[in-house]
């Protein structure tokens, strides 16, 4: 029976998320070779959160156990999701214009016609964003990972 240790973790820049370790040595083995790293900002400084840790066992439950049990996903699960979700994050990225810090100005100028309709990105302030919801012109507010930030976009 193959079991992952789940820990809380969070880099320097506040970003929370999970580690799946087969032990704790190997928790201790990935910090020691500078393996681990924030996946929403690619940060490198990740310290361990203090937790009960979460032990996820790969074995078949009791019928009634499991209708009442969240749903606990396998490593591969995980990596599977969270490969889609970069898959169409790229997607995204390398199918849209990036106008920047006129955004705002620019989905405007879509919604009302003055310009060919594309898909856009770039940046808005919470009250732009508001202010263009108002509008009836729909967004999508989305953080882009660091690691796919780059030149290519």
């Amino acid at each position: 029976m193959r079991s992952m240790k789940v820990l809380n973790l969070v880099c320097a820049e506040h970003h929370r998320f999970e580690g799946w370790f087969s032990s704790e040595d190997d928790y201790q083995t990935q910090v020691e070779r500078s393996l681990l790293a924030c996946p929403v900002c690619g940060d490198g400084a990740v310290s361990r959160l203090p937790s009960a840790p979460r032990l996820n066992m790969s074995r078949q439950r009791e019928p009634e156990a499991a209708a009442a049990a969240p749903i606990e996903a396998t490593v591969p699960q995980v990596q599977q999701v969270q490969a889609e979700v970069l898959r169409v994050l790229r997607h995204m990225l390398e199918n849209t214009e990036d106008v920047g810090e006129r955004f705002p100005e620019e989905a405007r100028r879509i919604h009302y016609g003055e310009t060919e309709g594309r898909g856009i990105r770039g940046q808005a302030s919470r009250e732009e964003a508001e202010a263009l919801a108002d509008e009836g012109i729909e967004i999508l507010a989305l953080h882009v990972p660091a690691a796919l930030k780059g030149s290519r976009h």
